[in-house]
């Protein structure tokens, strides 16, 4: 039977995001330490060993590994997807084996991922030496190629071992881009050979603000810092890479740049001091845009950015730059002179353009905030869409690539139940169910238009969160609801269906991985 959403309550099934198309049969198949797992393409081997590694944490054996098909094995590399896509994939259970066959090994990973949702979950402190494997044949494939989250380690540093976690997390629920927010106001976390002062100085600020403490201002006395070393991100980056995912790392500019003048005072407009922020919110000083030295700090940086990440894509924020000392900065009012701007708007665009050559001259391309749409967008740069979805529809519009991550959706920062009964937030409210709802294809686009729609993302900011308990009870379970959104066709997607397969198996799995989750929709 092709399972349906009405059947859901009865299905063994509870896999999430919900796959395309499956039909689940009577019967098991059992594995166990005896059971082969064959690999009949060598590029399959990391896929396997993967594998292997999970059995190891989470059961405690591995299988052994063979080229030699036999009954009673798992075949990586067998079977084709009717699918189109490079991530589609086929995953077939039958009482005498499991065969699994992606278009690439992107593919066979994630049928992989679903293989796992599909094995038992052991009891706290228990082990399982056999696994029931319900007889289900799945075919899938995405509906958006760019399914992210993103990391906010700028105003709160998480080390790289709960990095990797967060990644793996991404790849069970099939997200296949990490969005690492490495620079802000409040602190700069990337190693930069060529200007050691930025980690020296702009990763550690004074303090930070205790609460909502604004006005009057009260911090809570404790210095503050972290940052990657370059070799600590390579890792990471690798790490990813296994699991499928690409990391695109973001240095925020022209705005959101404290940290990085307090480091080097000659790069913003009065010359400083200034001071890492201590506060959150938005800061009049930032990148000088009359004076060429900053545009040979920003490429250089960029040159080692670009030598860590293979991406892609490098993002360069532009997001909420206040144009006060553009306004009174002799430098940049002769900028704006002698290259016949109109206004401060139009030199933030100079800015961006300017960056986004040097970019492009490298092979790789940007991602900005929406606010790159104001004063002209840059010629070949994506668009993420935050302030709702007005800029993703213009971006779209003038026929540039967008990511939608509109606040009222997909900032994972909001509140998702009553504040009066959950952790300080930023505020806003997003419960799951609205996380859910999201369509990240927006209604005023013409069919001809929404292939621009790249995907969606999920946003972490976290200037109040301070632990990474904190941060996994802010994204789990939203995670899961944004990874359906981005991975199964609207059609097929019910909410109840997707309750019952979270109350289900995967509070089960979160549990199993050590997911400080929220409790709300388990209950």
């Amino acid at each position: 039977m092709l399972l349906a959403q009405s059947t859901l309550a009865q299905s063994r099934i509870n896999i999430v995001p919900l796959p395309v198309s499956v039909t689940e049969h009577s019967g098991s198949f059992l594995l166990s330490p005896t059971t082969r797992l064959v690999v009949k393409d060598a590029s399959l081997q990391k896929e396997a060993a993967y594998f292997n590694d999970y059995l190891q944490q989470f059961y405690g054996f591995t299988l052994q590994t063979s080229t030699e098909t036999g009954s009673g094995s798992i075949v990586l590399g067998e079977g084709k997807t009717k699918l189109e896509g490079d991530e589609a994939y086929h995953l077939e259970v039958s009482r005498k084996g499991v065969k699994i066959g992606g278009r690439t090994s992107t593919g066979v990973f994630y049928a992989l991922q679903s293989l796992i949702q599909l094995l038992p979950v052991p009891d706290s402190g228990a082990t399982l030496s056999a696994l029931s494997i319900p007889v289900v044949s799945i075919e899938d494939a995405p509906r958006f190629a760019y399914r992210g989250l993103h990391l906010d380690v700028g105003r709160h540093f998480f080390n790289a071992a709960f990095v990797k976690k967060f990644i793996d997390l991404m790849a069970h629920y099939k997200y296949n881009t990490f969005h690492w927010h490495l620079t802000e106001d409040q602190g700069w976390r990337i190693e930069i050979k060529r200007y050691p002062l930025l980690t020296q100085v702009g990763s550690v600020r004074k303090e930070t603000m205790i609460g909502k403490n604004f006005n009057p201002y009260k911090g809570d006395g404790t210095p503050y810092g972290g940052f990657y070393t370059q070799d600590e991100i390579r890792d990471v980056v690798q790490y990813a890479l296994a699991r499928h995912i690409t990391i695109i790392p973001e240095i925020e500019m022209p705005g959101h740049s404290l940290a990085a003048l307090t480091a080097y005072p000659y790069l913003g407009c009065t010359g400083g001091p200034y001071e890492v922020g201590t506060k959150w919110g938005v800061f009049d000083d930032v990148y000088c845009a009359g004076n060429d030295s900053v545009f040979t700090f920003v490429e250089n940086v960029l040159d080692e950015v670009m030598d860590l990440f293979p991406s892609k894509y490098i993002h360069i924020g532009g997001d909420e730059c206040p144009k006060t000392r553009w306004k009174t900065c002799p430098k940049c009012q002769k900028r704006i002179h002698d290259l016949g701007l109109k206004d401060e708007e139009q030199l933030q665009s100079y800015f961006i353009q300017r960056i986004e050559k040097y970019v492009n001259s490298k092979g790789r391309s940007i991602i900005g905030w929406d606010e790159i749409l104001e004063g002209g967008l840059s010629p070949n740069a994506t668009v993420m869409s935050w302030r709702g979805e007005e800029g993703g529809i213009a971006a779209a519009q003038q026929h540039h690539n967008v990511i939608m991550t509109p606040g009222k959706w997909t900032y994972l920062d909001h509140y998702q139940a009553d504040p009066s009964t959950e952790p300080l937030a930023i505020g806003g409210f997003l419960p799951v169910d609205t996380v859910y709802s999201y369509n990240p294809y927006p209604a005023a686009l013409a069919s001809t238009e929404a292939h621009y729609i790249l995907g969606a993302q999920g946003n972490v900011w976290t200037e109040y969160m301070a632990t990474t308990d904190y941060v996994e009870y802010m994204v789990y379970p939203r995670a899961l609801a944004l990874a359906e959104v981005v991975w199964t066709p609207a059609s097929l997607r019910g909410y109840p269906g997707f309750l019952v397969r979270n109350r289900a198996q995967q509070g089960k799995l979160l549990k199993l991985w050590h997911v400080n989750y929220a409790p709300h929709i388990f209950q």
